[in-house]
């Protein structure tokens, strides 16, 4: 996504809501009494003129100012001042350029480089030459977003310069792809309308602070962002080293469903049975993996450990476990893991490596 040149129109939309104004047919309402000079005729419990407009208009005031055109000789793409000169935006937007050209709100062209980028969250960070006086600095959220909130989009699609949508969050804690073919955990979706262009902007709650990055679309009113959270532990170390490690487990898994469960055994459906772990990677000889055997007519894994808990934290999911790994846990670190082991519960000890540059495996 971002990849069209900038232009310098504005267009604002606020999914069906239409911008009220002067110039969108709204008539003078006439005094109902006489007023003495200096005396306003509008009290203090009437509603706010239509100019001062919603929560999404006070949200895009508030934040266009620090909301950027990320250009560089492949494309265009958008992004958000975060801290001290630095822009934040998606890996896939810069891609392997050492420079870009930004462009805020106000006309304002700057030259950024690319201090860092992590494939593998899909993020970037850019390092400002110079910032105007009205760009600040974004905040990102501190409560984790919810199912049904509403959120805002800002971005640059379609040569559409300062575009806002809106929608709600759809769904969280999704696994979506990254350009390394890893997936990216604790991801936000959301039916606000994205489009190319808008990769690398904030996805923002109604206070104002940033809830997500914008990351792709992937159909009809589903679009997916970066998570704050992941993204504040990503960022921070792009700036001071220029890159991030992750942690690597080496292992795939499948969820237990009731007929896994069946065939090894296990009285309820729970956990994540050990698929096979990588060659020379931190599981092996850790965690014992499966034989896929047919059952029933369909092909199922039979006889691995099943992996119930991660320090403590039960995993129901993959998206449970990836979450848990990208935002609690580095490389180097040592894991307890709970599995079910020839059917008995027991605890084994694993330590964390750095992910390698390329997935060896399907949970990443």
């Amino acid at each position: 996504m971002g990849r069209e040149t900038t232009s310098r129109r504005k267009f604002l939309k606020f999914g069906s809501i239409a911008l009220a104004g002067s110039l969108a047919g709204c008539t003078e309402r006439l005094p109902s009494v006489e007023t003495s000079p200096g005396q306003s005729n509008v009290s203090s419990e009437e509603t706010p003129s239509q100019a001062d407009g919603s929560v999404y208009s006070r949200v895009y005031r508030e934040a266009i100012s620090s909301v950027v055109s990320v250009q560089t000789s492949r494309g265009q793409g958008t992004g958000f001042l975060y801290g001290d000169g630095h822009v934040i935006t998606n890996a896939h937007v810069v891609g392997t350029a050492q420079n870009t050209q930004l462009r805020f709100d106000d006309g304002t062209w700057v030259t950024g480089e690319v201090s860092g980028r992590d494939v593998h969250s899909d993020l970037a960070v850019v390092s400002a030459d110079s910032t105007p006086d009205s760009a600040t600095s974004l905040s990102f959220a501190q409560d984790r977003p919810v199912i049904g909130q509403e959120v805002v989009a800002i971005g640059n699609p379609y040569d559409l310069d300062g575009t806002v949508t809106t929608g709600i969050v759809s769904g969280t804690d999704r696994l979506i792809p990254s350009p390394s073919g890893y997936r990216i955990p604790d991801a936000i979706q959301t039916d606000a309308a994205v489009n190319p262009g808008n990769s690398g902007g904030p996805l923002m709650s109604t206070d104002g602070t940033v809830v997500g990055v914008v990351n792709s679309k992937r159909g009809d009113d589903i679009a997916f962002g970066i998570s704050a959270a992941l993204t504040q532990r990503v960022v921070p170390r792009l700036i001071e080293n220029g890159t991030y490690e992750h942690a690597y487990l080496g292992v795939s898994f499948e969820t237990v469903t009731p007929t896994i469960a069946e065939a090894n055994g296990l009285d309820d459906p729970r956990g994540l049975v050990v698929v096979e772990t990588v060659n020379t990677g931190p599981a092996e000889g850790v965690l014992s993996g499966s034989e896929s055997r047919f059952v029933n007519g369909s092909r199922v894994p039979v006889g691995g450990d099943v992996l119930l808990a991660v320090d403590g934290t039960e995993v129901h999911s993959f998206e449970d476990l990836a979450s848990y790994l990208a935002l609690q846990t580095r490389p180097d670190e040592t894991i307890e893991l709970t599995v079910l082991r020839d059917g008995a519960e027991q605890t084994v000890e694993l330590t964390l490596e750095s992910r390698p540059e390329r997935s060896r495996s399907p949970l990443r």
